[in-house]
C-alpha cells in the first residue's frame, strides 16, 4: 500500500524525490548488512531469485478477460479477479499467488502449465466477463496444472445487481473444490460480503482499477470513487481502506497532496474502517502505512504485526513488515518476511526492482543494475527501475549513463522526482549552469504543484553545497516527507552522515533506536 504499499528502498531518499510505486511495494534497506548477508546477495542466493515451490492446495487467479465491446468495462474483469483474490488469500489452507504476479498474465494467451509453473501453484482460475447493457455472462473454469483437467467451470447469465452473489458463489465452489468440504471459518470468510449495495461495490471496483495505476492522476479518480462508493453506504469499510491506500500513495509521491495532509487523511481513513471492521487485515495495513508518514513506527509495527495476524497470505503486508523491520536494523527478520512475500509474487516487477533497492543500500551498486533490468524485464513501462538503475550509475560515478537513464524514466512517469536526478548527474558532470538551472525550474514548479522537499537534495550534495542540503533535510522532516524513512540506508548522504544537523533529524525521526 502498497505498499505501499505500498512501497523498493525510497527513489526520494537519494535525495531525487519519491519513485512511482505501489506502496506497499518500496521497503527501505538498512546499511550496514552483514558482510556474510551481503556476499550471499551478491552470489545470487536471495530468496527473490528462486521459482516457488508448488503446494497442493494452491491457486492463482488470472485477470478474467472483458469480452465486452465497451472497453471502459475493463473495471469489471479487473475487479472481479481482486475480489476473488482478496477472499481466497483469507482461507488459511490456501496459498494463492498474489495479485501483482497474477496479472503479469494479463493478455498473454500461454499454456496453462506453463502459468502454473512460473506462479508456483497446483490451479488455475480464469474466466471472462461479457457486459451488455445491465446483463452479464460470466464464465468461469478452475483447471488442475497437472494434466489440464477442468475441475469445475460454469456459466452465470445474470443482472449486474448480481455481480456481489456470482463472486460469492464461485469463491464458494472453487474452495470446495480445492479443499473437499468446508469448515465453519472457511464457509464464514467466503460468505461475507463487504456491501450489500450493487452500486457502492461497482463504484469501489472502479475505484481499485484506477488505484492500480498508481499514477497522480489515476489516484486522484479512485479517491472520487472510493468517496461515491461511501456516500451509498457509509459502512463500507473496505473503501475506506481503499481510501486509506490512495492517500498513502500520495504520501509516498508528495502529489497531489502535501505529504503532511496525505498521511492525515490516511491515517483517518484507515481508523474509520477499523472502527467498522476491528478484524480486518487491510485496514490494519493501510493504518500501518500512515503511521510510517508520521514518524510512528513502533505503532506501524504493531499495526503491520496484526494484520499478519488476521491473513497471513497478504502479500503486501509482508513486504511492508520487511521494510519497517530493515528500518530498525532487524535484518535477518526482514529478510524472513520478505521472502515470503517473494513466494506469493514471484512474477513482479517491483519485487524485483525491491531486490534491486537491497543491492544499491549494501553499496553493490552493479548489482543493483541488473535487478533493475529484470524488472523492466517484466514490465518495460516499470519508470522506477530506470530510476534505481541510474542511481546506481550515479553511485559508480558514470554520471552520463545516470542521466540517460532518468531521461527514459521522465519520459515515462513525468514527475518532480526526475529532475532531481537530472540536476544531480548534470553536478556530478561538472555541468554547474544546468544543475543551478534544474534547481531553477523545481522552483517555478513548486508555485504551481507541491514539490517535496528532498527532491533537491542529491543536487546540492554534488555542488558541494552542505549546507543548502542539509537546509533541504531538515525541511523534509518538517514536512513530513517520505524520505525520512530512508535517511539511514541511502547512500548519497554518506557524506552528510557525521554532521550534527543530520544526526539530530536522524533523532528526530527515531532511526537511531
Amino acid at each position: 500500500r502498497r505498499t505501499p504499499p505500498n512501497q523498493g528502498a525510497s527513489a526520494e531518499a537519494a535525495g531525487f524525490g519519491d519513485p512511482a510505486l505501489p506502496r506497499n511495494r518500496r521497503p527501505g534497506w538498512i546499511w550496514p548488512v552483514a558482510a556474510a548477508v551481503a556476499v550471499a546477495i551478491v552470489a545470487g542466493a536471495f530468496f527473490a531469485l528462486h521459482k516457488p515451490a508448488i503446494t497442493d492446495k494452491s491457486i492463482a487467479v488470472l485477470p478474467f478477460a472483458n469480452l465486452g465491446a465497451d472497453k471502459n468495462d475493463e473495471y469489471l474483469g479487473d475487479g472481479m479477479t481482486e475480489e476473488l483474490l482478496n477472499v481466497f488469500t483469507k482461507v488459511p489452507k490456501l496459498k494463492v499467488a498474489a495479485r501483482t504476479s497474477s496479472f503479469f498474465f494479463k493478455g498473454k494467451n500461454l499454456p496453462i502449465a506453463d502459468v502454473g509453473k512460473q506462479l508456483g501453484v497446483a490451479f488455475v482460475l480464469e474466466g471472462s466477463v461479457r457486459k451488455t447493457g445491465n446483463k452479464l455472462r460470466i464464465t468461469t473454469q478452475l483447471i488442475a496444472i497437472a494434466d489440464g483437467y477442468h475441475l469445475w467451470s460454469e456459466t452465470y447469465d445474470r443482472d449486474m445487481t448480481d455481480l456481489l452473489a456470482i463472486q460469492t458463489e464461485v469463491s464458494q465452489q472453487v474452495a470446495k473444490a480445492l479443499l473437499g468440504t468446508l469448515g465453519v471459518e472457511e464457509t464464514r470468510v467466503l460468505a461475507k460480503r463487504a456491501t450489500e449495495n450493487p452500486e457502492a461495490h461497482r463504484l469501489y471496483l472502479m475505484g481499485r482499477y484506477h488505484f492500480a495505476v498508481f499514477t497522480e492522476a489515476e489516484l486522484v479518480r479512485a479517491e472520487e470513487y472510493f468517496k461515491q462508493a461511501l456516500q451509498l453506504d457509509p459502512a463500507f469499510a473496505l473503501a475506506y481502506c481503499g481510501l486509506a491506500d490512495t492517500y498513502g500513495f500520495m504520501g509516498v509521491l508528495g502529489a497531489p497532496l502535501p505529504f503532511k495532509e496525505a498521511w492525515r487523511r490516511g491515517k483517518n481513513a484507515a481508523q474509520k474502517a477499523l472502527a467498522l471492521d476491528a478484524n480486518l487485515a487491510e485496514a490494519h495495513l493501510a493504518l500501518s502505512s500512515a503511521l510510517v508518514g508520521t514518524f510512528e513506527l513502533k505503532a506501524s509495527e504493531a499495526s503491520i504485526k496484526r494484520a499478519l495476524e488476521i491473513n497471513p497470505n497478504l502479500a503486501a503486508a509482508r513486504d511492508q513488515q520487511g521494510w519497517l523491520l530493515m528500518m530498525e536494523k532487524r535484518f535477518d527478520e526482514s529478510l524472513a518476511a520478505m521472502k515470503k512475500s517473494a513466494e506469493l509474487e514471484p512474477l513482479s516487477a517491483w519485487m524485483c526492482n525491491d531486490v534491486g533497492w537491497l543491492f544499491y543500500s549494501s553499496r553493490h551498486f552493479d548489482e543493483a543494475i541488473t535487478q533493475a533490468r529484470k524488472a523492466l524485464d517484466l514490465d518495460a513501462s516499470y519508470a522506477n527501475a530506470h530510476f534505481l538503475w541510474g542511481c546506481a550509475l550515479w553511485q559508480r560515478g558514470d554520471a552520463a549513463a545516470s542521466l540517460a537513464e532518468f531521461q527514459k524514466g521522465k519520459t515515462l512517469d513525468p514527475q518532480p522526482l526526475w529532475e532531481g536526478g537530472i540536476g544531480s548527474a548534470y553536478a556530478r558532470m561538472g555541468d554547474r549552469a544546468k544543475a543551478e538551472q534544474t534547481l531553477r525550474d523545481l522552483e517555478e514548479l513548486a508555485k504551481r504543484r507541491y514539490v517535496a522537499p528532498s527532491i533537491r537534495v542529491a543536487t546540492y550534495i554534488a555542488l558541494g553545497e552542505k549546507e543548502k542540503a542539509l537546509d533541504w533535510l531538515e525541511r523534509s522532516y518538517a514536512e513530513q516527507d517520505f524520505a525520512c524513512m530512508f535517511f539511514q540506508s541511502e547512500p548519497t548522504y554518506d557524506s552528510l552522515r557525521n554532521e550534527p544537523r543530520f544526526q539530530a533529524i536522524v533523532k528526530k525521526i527515531g532511526l537511531d533506536q
